[in-house]
């Protein structure tokens, strides 16, 4: 049984409707705070201030295209999505793949240290301790995850679990409202009520196919290789790819490229 199915279990249907009614409203109280309509950085601000978590972030997904952070509430939060899709290890990307929630309320845990053996530690040194991976699903479509995150150990309850899955059915949505399909990219339309997409990543991997010779799976995970030895932000690197400042070569090192001038 999913965790989505235990929490409906423990909760009963019709509690179950009632608290979908009030995340919704909280959701929609976020978003006219800001004068807009919903959109998934609602999803986030609203889990956080309903959750004893310090930080929420939402990554777009997808087996067929690289993955976009798409919005984050803070500055750890950014990190751990930018950590888990630049290194390819982390909650983040468990959830995804094995489509279930992945709870860890302390990443001090014996054995996560091998199970992710670069993200732990990366993310305690950003200031996260626990952190909580809930997939978004609708049916066989599954357009990415929402992370939470606290800065002490924490353990969701039965009622705190149900509402995080709560929030996740609704971030889903919100993406597929606004037009994210399952393939992690824009079906139609410009996606500014989502946070700042990523186009330029797919753009430098485009870009990186050429230089390369190789297929965009394998471009994009050069480009995430460079960013990480190099200790930087994915989408800066995509930048510099993108306007001709960075070339990569397929005779280098996975962690080295030539300064265009």
């Amino acid at each position: 049984m999913s965790r989505r199915l235990e929490a409906v279990a423990r909760v009963g249907p019709d509690s179950w409707d009632s608290r979908s009614t009030r995340i919704r409203m909280l959701v929609a109280e976020e978003a006219a705070r800001r004068g807009a309509r919903v959109g998934v950085v609602d999803v986030c601000t609203a889990a956080v201030a309903a959750l004893p978590v310090g930080g929420a972030g939402l990554s777009a997904m997808s087996k067929a295209a690289p993955s976009h952070p798409l919005c984050s509430t803070d500055d750890i939060s950014e990190r751990l999505e930018e950590l888990q899709l630049t290194l390819g290890e982390g909650p983040c990307v468990d959830a995804f793949l094995h489509g279930s929630a992945v709870l860890t309320p302390d990443l001090l845990t014996r054995g996560l240290q091998d199970r992710w053996m670069v993200f732990a530690e990366a993310a305690l040194e950003a200031g996260a301790r626990a952190v909580f991976a809930l997939p978004l699903q609708m049916g066989a479509i599954s357009p990415g995850v929402l992370d939470l995150y606290a800065h002490v150990p924490v353990r969701l309850n039965a009622e705190e679990l149900a509402d995080a899955l709560a929030f996740a059915d609704l971030a889903t949505l919100v993406l597929l409202a606004a037009g994210i399909d399952e393939t992690g990219g824009p079906r139609r339309g410009p996606v500014e009520d989502l946070g700042a997409y990523r186009a330029e990543i797919d753009q430098a991997s485009g870009i990186l196919t050429v230089q390369l010779g190789v297929g965009i799976e394998e471009a994009f995970v050069r480009l995430r290789a460079y960013a990480y030895a190099q200790g930087r932000q994915l989408d800066d690197v995509a930048a510099d790819v993108v306007a001709r400042r960075l070339r990569f070569s397929p005779d280098a090192e996975p962690d080295q490229a030539d300064e265009e001038t």
